[in-house]
């Protein structure tokens, strides 16, 4: 439940279309269920404006599909990260209009129609293709948490001129999400650029000494430009939800 359903479901009483019993059984499962396995935070959306997302990666196949069937029954928007296919492929069986993606590992259910709650858009820049994993999981996140969203791929320091080529885009962004492996130079390229926030996502991509993500951290943390984030290695996911709070609208 999100703060649109809880103004219809307040206006229906108050109209009389809803009776308080009604109500009070609809509000029944406020702010959590307990499923045995996993307590589900259903007033999440109305305290942190988006849905509880599930982490998949160390969840069994059984434990992801009863939340995720809880959760759909509720009527939320279902975001399921870090799935592997085999556990995916069951909850698509169950879900028709679910949709895996493979690179981003994510499932969603999306049973709310999209409703742009940004003041613009969310760019997401990645700098190379072996960073698309971590890009497509931002990606995914930032739309399913009501985002318009713009991708870039593959225009990493090595060769530059793939960046400046967009500049357009870069000065269209409301937020910028810069996800990069080896010496992490990117973001402190982009930050240089522009005037709007911009988030740095350092990848377990790169050679030995890139220490698996790193010598990317460790690089953006001391970025010469001013005014970017860093979330930790490999976590598109935070980055995308650090960009909606920044992007969001006063309003729901």
């Amino acid at each position: 439940m999100d703060v649109n359903d809880l103004k219809h479901l307040l206006t229906a009483v108050q109209s009389g279309d809803l009776s308080i019993d009604e109500s009070l059984e609809r509000l029944r499962m406020l702010p959590f269920e307990d499923t045995g396995d996993a307590m589900i935070d259903h007033h999440r959306a109305l305290r942190q404006g988006v849905p509880e997302v599930i982490l998949g990666e160390a969840k069994t196949a059984e434990q992801i599909a009863n939340i995720v069937q809880r959760m759909a029954e509720h009527g939320d928007n279902v975001l399921v990260t870090r799935i592997a296919s085999e556990k995916a492929e069951s909850l698509s069986n169950n879900h028709s209009h679910g949709k895996y993606d493979p690179l981003a590992r994510t499932f969603t259910l999306q049973q709310k129609p999209f409703k742009d709650l940004g003041r613009g858009k969310v760019l997401i820049i990645c700098a190379g293709t072996s960073d698309l994993p971590v890009a497509r999981e931002a990606a995914v996140t930032a739309r399913m948490f009501n985002n318009q969203v713009e991708e870039l791929v593959d225009v990493g320091v090595a060769g530059i001129h793939r960046l400046i080529a967009h500049t357009r885009l870069l000065r269209e962004a409301s937020v910028i999400i810069v996800i990069a492996g080896m010496e992490g130079a990117l973001p402190s390229v982009v930050g240089g650029l522009v005037d709007v926030p911009v988030i740095a996502v350092p990848t377990s991509v790169g050679y030995g000494a890139a220490f698996g993500g790193v010598s990317a951290l460790l690089g953006m943390l001391n970025s010469c430009a001013g005014g970017i984030t860093v979330v930790n290695i490999d976590n598109g996911f935070g980055a995308a939800f650090a960009a909606t709070r920044i992007n969001r609208r006063g309003e729901s």
